[in-house]
């Protein structure tokens, strides 16, 4: 059973994180089917991270409240339920909407499914337990991009998210079967006031800023999204400093290490999260490869970022996570500067090998971010710590899709010419590079032994 319940919680996340790294190489053959323009699919994109980043906060107190296993198959079904609104849609909005669908599954499965396994497992098995758990975080970007590109190109686009069904069928099977109903006695009550508050204010502020310039909305309707949203948000801030339990605890932020981790990771991860979204956009509609030939090339970057995870320990007990923070935000941005100069002549070998490093160099800047966050965070603090953390990475995801969509737009705009012209990309390239360098220079503040604690010596 302590293997078995891993396994099953796996295959689900597994699901969710092929998923994600399976729709971006299908976009311009989905835009081309939907009648629509390829930057305005960054709405299916962004409407997902956008769920996930307003309902993950609820997962916690819904297991609680609800039962584990009950509130993980449920999202594995709405999940499911989303995937098959997603084959079927047949205009943006359709597709859009069952992305939300899908992302308030994916918001609820993911955390719950680590709560079942931390609940479930000996802890003598647990480190056992959570290594079969970094195994979808880690296989995802790899498979994603060529199956997603194969099913595109052999086959039809709807099949990547059809693909999910029989996999979520055996995994509601197996749950229903093997999964133990923990249900924990609820240590605090669930902030519905600070939820209502921040989950429509981000999400009518990022629904307001996407919709920025597409012409998909009216100007009236995208301005009162954005003013409504942000007064939600400066709301939510006013509540979060005055109640005991706030949904995200702000006062964290007055931990140094957090709070340099929280904002400098976020302009990095802003900075490099838009390149799934780019590149694929980028090799087809710029370069004109097919998306096969296209996820053949960016795959790799997940494989970087895989075989980086058994290097990272040595390189920050080495130079610490200052060091590493700082010098690796130079690499990364460096490294996110070189598909500016990628043309349909740049030989595949090279394309595969930059992309290679990006892979590696973006890895070890998340493994120490996501440790560093908590080293001075107080036991009892954890939970509203990782909640914040999830929020903002993606929040962070969906901003940075949202910035080089602009950027391609105004580009465009500048040079006359269509937003996926070829020659808008390396100003996109740029400008989200130079947000790794601002990165570098946050990390320049944290303290020269922050994170001592956290790297094994022997």
């Amino acid at each position: 059973m302590k293997r078995v319940v891993p396994l099953i919680v796996a295959v689900a996340l597994l699901m969710e994180n092929i998923d994600s790294s399976v729709l971006s190489t299908s976009l311009p053959a989905m835009a081309l089917d939907l009648a629509t323009d390829p930057i305005h699919l960054k709405l299916v994109l962004t409407s997902y991270l956008l769920a996930l980043a307003v309902f993950i906060p609820a997962s916690g107190w819904a297991a609680d409240r609800f039962g584990s296993r009950h509130v993980f198959r449920a999202a594995i079904l709405v999940f499911t339920l989303g995937s098959i609104a997603c084959g079927l849609s047949q205009t943006l909005w359709q597709l859009v909407f069952a992305r939300t669908l899908q992302g308030i599954g994916g918001s609820m499965m993911v955390p719950v499914g680590r709560l079942i396994v931390l609940r479930s497992v000996p802890k003598a098995g647990l480190v056992s337990a959570m290594a079969w758990l970094t195994v979808p975080a880690l296989m995802g970007p790899v498979i994603g991009p060529l199956l997603g590109g194969w099913i595109t190109t052999y086959w039809n686009w709807r099949w990547i998210f059809w693909i999910n069904i029989p996999l979520s069928v055996v995994g509601l099977i197996l749950a229903t079967l093997l999964i133990p109903d923990i249900r924990e006695e609820a240590t605090s009550r669930f902030d519905w006031k600070g939820f209502l508050m921040a989950g429509p204010g981000l999400a009518f502020f990022l629904t307001g800023a996407t919709l920025a310039g597409l012409n998909l909305a009216p100007g009236v309707l995208v301005a009162s999204l954005l003013v409504g949203g942000l007064a939600l948000l400066i709301a939510f801030v006013a509540h979060a400093r005055r109640a005991s339990e706030p949904l995200i605890d702000l006062r964290l932020l007055r931990l140094p290490t957090f709070r340099i981790s929280v904002t400098a990771g976020t302009l990095f991860r802003v900075g490099v999260g838009a390149l799934p979204f780019l590149l694929p956009l980028m090799f087809q509609l710029g370069f004109g490869l097919s998306a096969f030939a296209s996820g053949a090339l960016t795959f790799v970057s997940g494989f970087g970022a895989m075989a980086m995870k058994f290097a990272a320990q040595p390189l920050l007990r080495r130079f610490g996570f200052r060091g590493v923070l700082i010098g690796n935000a130079l690499v990364s941005a460096a490294l996110g500067l070189a598909p500016a100069l990628f043309t349909p002549l740049t030989p595949a070998l090279v394309i595969l090998m930059l992309l290679l490093m990006g892979g590696l160099s973006r890895s070890l800047q998340f493994t120490a971010l996501n440790a560093i966050a908590y080293a001075d965070v107080p036991k009892e603090q954890l939970s509203s710590a990782t909640s914040f953390t999830a929020v903002l990475q993606q929040l962070s995801g969906s901003l940075g899709i949202t910035l080089a969509a602009m950027g391609l737009e105004a580009a465009g705009w500048w040079r006359g010419v269509e937003a996926t012209d070829l020659g808008n990309f390396p100003f996109v390239f740029v400008l989200l590079s130079a947000l790794g360098l601002t990165s570098a220079a946050l990390f320049l503040t944290l303290d020269r032994r922050a994170g001592e604690a956290l790297v094994d010596r022997n």
